[in-house]
């Protein structure tokens, strides 16, 4: 096929890759939930699946875990956000934390939890610190912390990994938004630093930051790993009870768990349209207060609780690896001994050849699903730029629609279509389904220093008659390495990180770190866990470090060719 033919076509390729699977999914789900599963010998339509799941127990407990820990991970890690780069956006702390964003973002989820656990359970690492001296405690407390019965530890687990999130993409709004400025205006009339900032600044990152927040909500509220870890069991949440059903050998359970991922699915809704309607309320009250002319004689105070919170929340993390790293070589541990007695490689030895299998699978994933992102990335900004296509505002939405759509709502539809057309389980299907949660985030790290590139050197290279092609290839990408680079990073750590999109699509026959991982938090050995935990973060993290280093080492003697 002519490449100026196949080019024109890489978004519609693109949106396919990434929407496909939803809809087949979405479709798979419907099907089942409403009795139909040809797989099992039951044919629908029927609501006898809806019946089931109404039924069962632990729903109204199993609802309410997942609204409120969304609805609560997701406002406080908003607040702490604003109000800190509110009270201290430009100044030594807030740099600090701005270097540490790569380090806590490249940490999965799974490994986060997991080093939560090991650092705030009542036998964790914070406890034997602070015991006996401190607590009088000699043997660990009979409290229930982690796995609390109102998921109050998973909410906390959230919100440590979504600062560093919502952060990174606020420090992105901020370009745009003439902060600095605004800021410097608002303190000539008075007022103080965060309320200046909140008066005048906040309303229009807000409006760019929207679509991340409403990913945070629907993630926060149907996700798994994190739940299996840290969240409560009798009942689970929704999303997790949903993987029992669909796990269970019975193949008449599925229907129970499709009804329970529709219904997800409407919970997820509700909360946007409920945080829609939050944003109206707070916007009309906020018009009042900007117009009441407080000057914001607390801000001394807010700023220093904020900063607190945030830095608790990235120390959180960083703890939470040094715990990891301890009991993977610990030897005889005893309560409430601050460090072990022995430190082994024997853990390392014993575990270690499981770590490798499962980070040879990863690794082949994650690169293929990242490489073929970034390919069709690429593509479509390539063909945006020759042709003159434009992104709307509609299209930027097709973006965080996969990530909108609860996991649990359509990744059991897929399995089960899957399985209804005897297609075979494996790596290539599990490829498939990473590439729909891959390819928003590659997209959305690239293209703005795609666009941003100087067209300029694009005239100077054609005028010294370089194709369309040889400009692409031998000015424009080797201009952009770092931020190619960057968003393959990006891709890769959104891989590593997949737990339910392997686990399910994957039929348990593909073990990559995450999945065995996870499957070892129900053994409660913490050093096979602290082991599979400190891979999975050097899965993800070492590809950031090759993101700074290579452009480093390509562009020492060619600076002024660098971009990004």
């Amino acid at each position: 096929m002519n490449r100026r033919r196949f080019l024109p076509i890489l978004p519609a390729l693109t949106l396919l890759a990434m929407l496909g699977p939803v809809i087949a999914g979405l479709w798979g789900t419907v099907m089942p939930a409403f009795g139909h599963l040809p797989a099992a010998g039951l044919t629908g339509p029927s609501l006898d699946p809806f019946r089931d799941l109404f039924d069962w127990a632990g729903l109204p407990r199993a609802m309410l875990l997942s609204i409120s820990t969304g609805l609560l991970a997701t406002s406080i890690s908003l607040a702490i956000v604003m109000l800190v780069t509110a009270g201290w956006s430009g100044t030594r702390p807030f740099r600090a934390l701005e270097r540490l964003l790569s380090p806590l973002l490249s940490v999965p989820h799974a490994a986060a939890a997991f080093g939560l656990a090991f650092l705030i359970a009542p036998s964790g690492w914070l406890s034997r610190l602070m015991s006996p001296g401190v607590t009088g405690w000699d043997r660990p407390p009979d409290l229930l912390i982690v796995q609390d019965t109102w998921g109050l530890t998973m909410t906390a687990g959230l919100i440590v990994k979504e600062v560093p999130f919502l952060l990174l993409i606020t420090l992105a709004a901020l370009g745009q938004a003439d902060a600095q400025r605004s800021v410097t205006i608002s303190q000539a009339l008075g007022y103080g630093r965060l309320t200046g900032w909140l008066k005048t600044v906040f309303p229009r990152v807000y409006a760019q930051i929207r679509p991340p927040i409403y990913v945070v909500l629907a993630y926060s509220m149907s996700v798994v790993d994190v739940a299996v870890i840290l969240g409560p069991n009798t009942p689970p949440s929704l999303s997790v009870q949903i993987v029992k059903w669909m796990s269970d050998p019975d193949l008449a359970m599925r229907l129970e768990g499709a009804a329970g991922a529709l219904l997800q699915l409407a919970l997820v809704i509700g909360a946007l349209v409920f945080w829609r309607i939050g944003e109206y309320v707070i916007g009309r009250l906020g018009q009042r207060w900007i117009a009441s002319g407080a000057r914001g004689r607390l801000d001394p105070v807010v700023a220093q609780l904020a900063l607190f919170a945030g830095a608790a929340s990235a120390l959180a993390v960083l703890l939470g690896m040094v715990v990891l790293a301890i009991w993977s070589f610990a030897g005889f541990w005893g309560f409430p001994d601050a460090f072990p007695d022995t430190f082994t490689l024997r853990n390392w030895m014993r575990f270690g050849p499981g770590t490798l299998e499962a980070l040879g699978e990863t690794a082949l994933i994650a690169i293929t699903v990242a490489l073929a992102a970034l390919i069709l990335t690429i593509g479509c900004l390539e063909a945006e730029y020759r042709f003159g296509l434009s992104f709307s505002q509609r299209a930027v939405w097709l973006l965080y629609l996969p990530l909108l759509i609860p996991q649990t709502a359509f990744l059991p539809g897929l399995q089960t279509l899957m399985l209804n057309l005897g297609a075979d389980v494996g790596r290539l299907p599990v490829m498939a389904a990473h590439l729909v949660f891959v390819l928003p985030y590659v997209f959305l790290s690239l293209a703005d220093p795609f666009r941003a590139w100087d067209t300029r050197m694009g005239t100077i290279a054609a005028a010294l008659r370089a194709s369309p092609n040889g400009v692409l290839w031998r000015v424009r990408l080797p201009m952009l390495l770092r931020p190619i680079l960057t968003a393959l990073a990006v891709g890769l750590a959104v891989s590593v990180g997949q737990y339910l999109a392997t686990l399910l699509i994957g039929g348990g026959r593909v073990a990559t770190l995450t999945t065995e991982a996870v499957a070892l938090a129900s053994g409660g050995d913490r050093r096979a866990i602290a082991v599979y935990g400190l891979m999975q973060t050097g899965a993800a993290l070492v590809p950031f470090a090759l993101a700074l280093l290579l452009p480093a080492l390509v562009w020492r003697n060619r600076k002024g060719l660098q971009h990004g």
